[in-house]
């Protein structure tokens, strides 16, 4: 058997150890699981929706003891673990208050002929495989394991070896809530025994949250196994934003604090972050954001980098177990010297540092905490524009028009999330009409106008490019985890 060991990123030191199970035990683990899923799949579904509204009670019961369990496994200050377990909370109520009418049979009586009658059931896919990551652990989670449990399906959960408990808790809370044995069980795994759940024939599907790399591994897996092995793969991306002139007098000048805050919020370790663009046109005050990469009109460039400036200098880099502390380490080591290699290499290639090396004392070599970092004359030669910069930098491109933000918004390999802001009060419809240009232009999954981190469990949640593919959260997310089943019923017989 192999052991793995979260270490803290703050101190560095050990904080929990998980043992790996032996490929025979593993083997076990999905039978029981498989049984048990057919007997589930016959429960009424008012039952498994009770089920997952004491789910929610027994989470509630937690909420005191994950925000600090949280931060000593992946860092993250301790002062905003309270946000995933509010977010943990909204996204299961709203997807258990959609579950009957998204999982109802979808009836043809409109169409029938006299004599017959047919109707599509939704019906369970069997045994579900969710791996999930570490940087919003109890979010990302929750988005495929409670439909899929719902749905009737039974769920093999592998936690990122960096957050091992809150897989553990809900196993935990939902035991506690009446969950039959054998349902969702928490999987520690090494690579190579993940590999062999995807491939095991008694698993149906593959729910993956992470990285490009491990994800087109996880698809490759699936593609080979036998039974062909369904997935849905997230995987990282750059979220960018653009701007009108007109709007840093009327709406950026309180609207900066959140686009950084989309930068550096969980030390900039998020899936969708920032990039921002202003137009150039006296009617449209518009500001658009992709996560990390900002993309500014040349009329306002230098006031809202100043601004953007200004806010960081405020950020507290420190302790994340000390609720003054606002801006945490990065996951690891290698995590931070990744980042800190990026930043350096794109100074090397003509970017301009605006945070000097020295103003954050905890940011120190050989340490995970990265100062956050702002940096101006970038453009796309440079990692810091096209890679995903997992870690506090924000890189800021002059442009000059709609058109010019929307092609380099569009040039990436990522597709996740892009943001607009605008002042739609002063505007109107004017200011929508710019907005619904980007809509129909961007090449991402959602783009939102004046917000830029909030996921809304009634929107289906989904990436193109290399962002991955599948669906999780809304009506959507239960199709995902189901398949249709047709029924054909001729009713009457005699001539």
């Amino acid at each position: 058997m192999s052991i793995q060991t979260t270490i803290s990123p703050h101190n560095q030191q050990p904080y929990v150890s998980r043992t790996h199970p032996l490929p025979e035990d593993l083997d076990a683990t999905i039978a029981k699981a498989a049984a048990a899923q057919k007997e589930w799949a016959a429960v009424p579904l008012e039952q498994r929706i009770a089920i997952g509204r004491q789910f929610i009670k027994e989470i509630e019961a937690m909420k005191e003891d994950i925000p600090l369990e949280l931060t000593l496994q992946m860092g993250r200050p301790v002062a905003q673990g309270a946000g995933e377990v509010r977010g943990l909370l909204e996204r299961s109520n709203y997807m258990l208050d959609i579950a009957a009418s998204s999982l109802a049979d979808v009836s043809l009586a409109d169409t029938d002929k006299p004599g017959f009658r047919r109707y599509i059931k939704r019906v369970p896919l069997g045994v579900v495989f969710v791996i999930a990551p570490w940087n919003f652990p109890y979010l990302t989670t929750v988005n495929s394991v409670l439909p899929a449990l719902i749905a009737g399906n039974a769920v093999l959960l592998k936690p990122s070896p960096q957050t091992p408990i809150t897989a553990e808790r809900f196993s935990i809370a939902f035991t506690r809530a009446g969950l039959p044995e054998n349902l969702l069980q928490v999987l520690h795994l090494s690579p190579e025994l993940a590999s062999d759940v995807i491939k095991h024939p008694s698993v149906n599907f593959v729910s993956f949250t992470g990285s490009v790399a491990v994800g087109r591994v996880v698809a490759e897996t699936a593609a080979k196994a036998d039974g062909f092995t369904g997935s849905a793969l997230e995987a990282s991306q750059v979220y960018d934003q653009p701007a009108h002139r007109d709007s840093i007098p009327l709406s950026l000048a309180g609207k900066t604090p959140q686009l950084v805050d989309g930068a550096f919020f969980n030390s900039g370790q998020s899936c969708c972050a920032i990039e921002v663009r202003c137009t150039s046109s006296p009617r449209l005050p518009l500001q658009l954001t992709f996560t990390k990469r900002i993309y500014v009109h040349e009329a306002v460039y230098d006031q809202f980098v100043a601004k953007v400036v200004d806010i960081t200098k405020k950020y507290r880099l420190g302790d994340p177990t000390s609720t003054e502390t606002n801006l945490g380490p990065v996951v690891s080591l290698a995590s931070a010297e990744k980042i800190r290699k990026q930043v350096a290499d794109a100074i090397k290639q003509g970017a301009k540092a605006l945070i000097p090396e020295d103003f954050f004392a905890a940011a120190k070599p050989g340490t995970a905490f990265v100062a956050p970092q702002v940096l101006v004359d970038v453009n796309h030669t440079m990692d810091v524009m096209t890679e995903e910069t997992f870690g506090p930098v924000i890189g800021i491109q002059k442009v000059s028009s709609a058109s010019e933000a929307i092609s380099l918004m569009n040039d990436s390999k990522y597709g996740l999330t892009a943001s607009v802001w605008t002042n739609v009060e002063a505007n109107g419809a004017s200011s929508e009409e710019l907005f619904l240009k980007f809509v129909n232009e961007l090449e991402t999954g959602t783009v939102f106008l004046n917000r830029c981190d909030y996921l809304d469990p009634a929107l289906s949640w989904v990436g193109v490019k290399d962002s991955g593919r599948g669906v999780s959260l809304s009506k959507f997310g239960y199709d995902q985890l189901t398949r249709p089943k047709s029924v054909h019923m001729k009713i009457k017989t005699s001539p």
